[in-house]
């Protein structure tokens, strides 16, 4: 008996590594690697020939690429059984440099995987132009690689540094003079008063929030570049949020929890009276939370406000208030920024919507 249900089990077995192995559209090879092309020559093609091997027709749904430089061509005609099919991939090298390997994934029109193509290869770089080493044209033959450096969290004691590209363009050395038009009083920048022809090098700026003199919420800066004196309207822009000290691992720290993410006023007549909603503030840790800032536009009042602080286990109920008489008529949008001692998540926006009507 027992001999009789183990060789039931083997042939059980068999039959299902013969059902796995057995695919209904089978590819002779489902990968094909391009060796090394060049990104200069443009984009390079390939066709996998398919056979459906199962005993009924076959209707490819779709191919599923895993990137949008990697497009398929294939036919929606059904195959019949022991017929072929092609699916053409194209793999687009432009600004992809080095090693490539992308999956395509193929579904039956039963919403089935019935098959997977592998293109891989690996990309020589063209040599880059000027404009687009340094795509900000600053005026007066000054390029620049960007003019945005946008730090994430600024923790006191902590500098933090970055850098932006530069070139003259022209055939003469020219004069360059920063001027702030926002200044938080902590940035420090590095940048030369002359840059001869064709030089290259570097506007370095850094943050330091004293340890001693701790910032909370929005650290920004912008200055506005001339060239010579003149100026076409590009500025740099440096911004962060300033936050609390980070904890020592085993300390007991603070969790911020909200209830909503999004509060949405709806339709609201513009005539009609200050509108409120709640929004519950938890704090879900093992130390005390404090709100170190609140940020928005002015569209909207909160009752949150710094210094706000809540013990472990408890739960704040805080409001968010609308006056519709001061918009304009339309969609209202603005974020709230709420800025904690949460050492996880010190930063939360709320976003809050209204629609005002007459």
């Amino acid at each position: 008996m027992m001999t009789r249900q183990f060789i039931t089990l083997i042939i059980l077995m068999l039959c299902g590594l013969t059902a796995r192995g057995q695919q209904v559209l089978s590819f002779e090879n489902p990968t094909r690697d391009f060796g090394t092309i060049r990104e200069a020559d443009g984009p390079v093609s390939h066709t996998f020939t398919g056979v459906n091997r199962s005993d009924k027709p076959l209707v490819i749904l779709d191919v599923v690429t895993s990137c949008g430089c990697t497009v398929p061509r294939f036919s929606k005609q059904p195959i019949l059984p022991g017929g072929k099919t092609e699916i053409t991939v194209t793999y687009d090298p432009a600004n992809r440099p080095g090693i490539f390997n992308k999956d395509l994934t193929v579904y039956s029109s039963e919403r089935k995987k019935i098959a997977t193509l592998t293109v891989q290869g690996s990309v020589t770089p063209r040599p880059k132009s000027l404009e687009e080493l340094y795509p900000i044209d600053a005026g007066g033959g000054l390029r620049l690689t960007t003019t945005l450096n946008a730090f994430a969290y600024l923790y006191p004691g902590h500098p933090v540094q970055g850098a932006i590209g530069y070139v003259n363009d022209s055939r003469r050395t020219i004069r360059l003079e920063l001027r702030p038009t926002a200044a938080s009083g902590l940035l420090r920048t590095e940048a030369p008063t002359t840059i001869a022809p064709g030089e290259r090098g570097s506007i370095n700026v850094s943050y330091l929030i004293p340890a001693e003199q701790p910032r909370y919420g929005t650290v920004r800066d912008a200055q506005e570049i001339f060239v010579d004196g003149r100026s076409n309207g590009t500025a740099l822009v440096t911004h962060g949020i300033g936050v609390d000290p980070r904890p020592a691992p085993d300390a007991a720290a603070p969790r911020s929890e909200y209830s909503v993410q999004i509060l949405k006023f709806g339709p609201v007549k513009h005539s009609a009276s200050i509108r409120k909603l709640p929004v519950m503030l938890s704090n879900t840790g093992n130390a005390e939370l404090i709100v170190r800032a609140v940020e928005g536009k002015g569209e909207v009042a909160t009752t949150f406000a710094p210094g706000l602080r809540i013990a472990p286990g408890e739960t704040f109920r805080g409001e968010v208030l609308f006056d519709p008489r001061t918009q304009e008529y339309g969609v209202m949008s603005e974020h709230l920024v709420v800025i904690t001692n949460d050492p996880v998540r010190p930063m939360r926006r709320i976003r809050v919507t209204a629609i005002i009507e007459e």
